[in-house]
């Protein structure tokens, strides 16, 4: 089985920000395959079903984006058969929309994948990042918490639809036709 995570922080006060953009690929991919959310303990909201014909379960931790590894750490505790695992996060190194597919590799700085890192103990696990840009006035732990532009939400739209559409393809022809498909738009 498969185990998505869509990282971000919990409360309304977040929901729009660059750093909850994989709870917003999470809740598209959710809509569009009819898989329900709902409450699984109280550190994550999950959803059991089918992308394509791989079965997986889509998560968004509650416990704040440093602390993504409790959650991950509890699902795979509860469901023994994960063999894989997708993480969907925000880059601040790459340009706004830009989708980047990697197998694994280092955190770049990004807390909550120190963190999934720090528990699971590998970093052996694939990442679809989503470029949401950089302030060179901002601090990042500032910017990030911060809304898209109104300038930059047809972009981000369109890369949440791309990530939608990513996701299926890593799961059921792999990370090498994933890379080569979405790398290029």
């Amino acid at each position: 089985m498969w185990l998505v995570v869509g990282l971000g922080n919990p409360g309304d006060e977040y929901s729009d920000t660059r750093h909850n953009i994989g709870f917003i690929v999470i809740s598209t991919l959710a809509a569009d395959l009819s898989i329900h959310l709902k409450k699984g303990t109280r550190n994550y909201i999950y959803g059991r079903g089918f992308i394509g014909k791989r079965e997986a379960l889509l998560i968004k931790p509650l416990t704040f984006m440093n602390r993504s590894g409790i959650a991950v750490k509890d699902v795979m505790k509860k469901y023994e058969d994960i063999n894989n695992i997708l993480v969907v996060h925000d880059d601040i190194d790459l340009a706004p929309g830009v989708i980047r597919i990697r197998k694994s590799g280092s955190s770049g700085g990004h807390k909550g994948l120190d963190s999934i890192i720090e528990t699971l103990g590998t970093r052996d696990f694939i990442r679809l990042k989503i470029g949401v840009g950089r302030s060179n006035r901002i601090p990042v732990e500032e910017y990030v918490l911060r809304s898209f532009t109104r300038q930059e939400m047809p972009v981000i739209k369109e890369a949440v639809e791309k990530a939608v559409e990513a996701i299926p393809v890593i799961i059921n022809n792999g990370l090498s036709y994933a890379q080569n498909l979405f790398h290029r738009t």
